[in-house]
């Protein structure tokens, strides 16, 4: 899809996730077995169910428990994003791709089989917990302004503190907390996984929010006086903001991998119309002010594809890619906002209507611009970077 397959292993089973997700998961855009948040627990399990029967379950995942390399695994779920539910359907969605990856890099053998199995099957959902309420003063695009603590008593940790934006946290099996831990004044942070539901996890209630692709939604959590025992920590104590990296840059990349999957097919639907739609005695692709507006998509989806696979190839070489990933998210972010918008403005009132699933890629990808790092924020970082190398290395003029 705009660029040619990394590998015969990613083509083949990239062009089998394809099949799977316009022929079997398409037809599933109408079903009403959904709520505001998104689809039920029981489509999404019927649709998890046929994507085993087929043979397209973490298809990025392989059998050997080896994870397919990033440049292959944006060939993967660029084809999985073709529908809102294909993440869902094959197991590549947020927050379970993310949460499989810290996992499968940091996890003990122990919490692997205790946590992570159920994952890489598709039978679990996870969620995710290090956002913070912004009137508690919580950690959102700063994570050193985590407020939730996690105080060591003897074996165990005891956790306490509110969480927002938890996507997916209702119905999930899985949680991986994120905690203030350290007893000074330097903020340290450790990762602790969770078998959910939890008594001391408690939902408040489900955010409604311009997205609605995710099951379980996006919820605010109370933790209170959660007991986790050591063997539950991830990774090591205090180094949680360093596997946060670890997870964030693919996560981010992942994101924009899904979400062009989408913005492609919000494209080919408002080709199609344009070719079809006639106004003023022709189509509407041979009036200009159209024409041009689904030009600019094929070039946006091109550059965009070019940025994803640019910034795996980074990834791959063994960096974390913390600068190329908060460009790519920018980047690709806005165009593919660009795209979504132009489709729907092409469809005119068809566009803003819910007869196509062009509307929901539209709230979809404007709500991306905000996950995993508002546009802004990507773009301070690059800017404290380029100061400080410039700083440290000199101008050059």
């Amino acid at each position: 899809m705009y660029t040619p397959y990394p590998s015969e292993r990613s083509r083949e089973v990239g062009e089998r996730v394809e099949a799977f997700v316009r022929n079997v998961v398409v037809p599933y855009e109408n079903d009403p077995r959904r709520t505001a948040h998104g689809p039920t627990q029981e489509l999404v399990e019927e649709l998890r169910a046929k994507a085993r029967a087929a043979g397209v379950m973490t298809p990025h995942i392989l059998s050997d428990g080896s994870h397919m390399t990033q440049l292959e695994t944006a060939a993967v779920l660029k084809r999985s994003g073709l529908s809102p539910l294909g993440p869902i359907a094959v197991n590549t969605m947020a927050p379970d791709e993310g949460n499989m990856f810290l996992l499968g890099k940091v996890a003990t053998p122990a919490q692997k089989a205790k946590y992570l199995d159920r994952l890489v099957s598709g039978h679990a959902r996870s969620a995710f917990y290090m956002t913070e309420p912004a009137v508690d003063g919580g950690a959102g695009s700063d994570p050193s302004m985590l407020q939730t603590t996690a105080v060591q008593q003897g074996n165990n940790w005891i956790i306490n503190g509110r969480k927002m934006f938890i996507t997916g946290a209702e119905g999930a099996e899985v949680g991986i907390v994120m905690a203030r831990s350290n007893t000074g004044d330097k903020v340290q942070a450790t990762m602790f996984l969770v078998k959910l539901p939890h008594p001391a996890i408690r939902i408040e209630r489900i955010l409604d929010t311009i997205d609605s692709s995710m099951p379980g939604g996006h919820a605010l959590i109370v933790i209170d006086n959660l007991i986790v025992p050591q063997e539950d920590v991830l990774g090591e104590v205090h180094e949680g903001f360093r596997y946060a990296q670890i997870r964030l840059s693919p996560a981010r990349l992942s994101h924009c991998m899904r979400w062009f999957g989408g913005a492609a097919r919000a494209h080919e639907i408002a080709t199609a119309y344009a070719v079809k739609r006639k106004a003023f005695g022709k189509p509407l692709i041979d009036h200009e002010g159209v024409g041009f507006m689904l030009a600019d998509n094929l070039i946006d989806l091109q550059q965009a594809a070019l940025m994803i696979d640019w910034c795996a190839g980074v990834l791959d070489s063994g960096s974390q890619a913390t600068t190329e990933s908060s460009m790519a998210k920018v980047a690709v972010s806005d165009a593919l906002f660009r795209v979504a918008d132009r489709c729907v403005q092409v469809m005119g009132g068809t566009g803003v209507s819910r007869d196509t699933i062009v509307e929901q890629i539209f709230r979809e990808v404007r709500a991306f611009r905000i996950y995993d790092g508002p546009t802004e924020v990507h773009k301070w970082s690059l800017a404290k970077k380029m100061k400080r190398d410039a700083l440290h290395g000199g101008a050059h003029g």
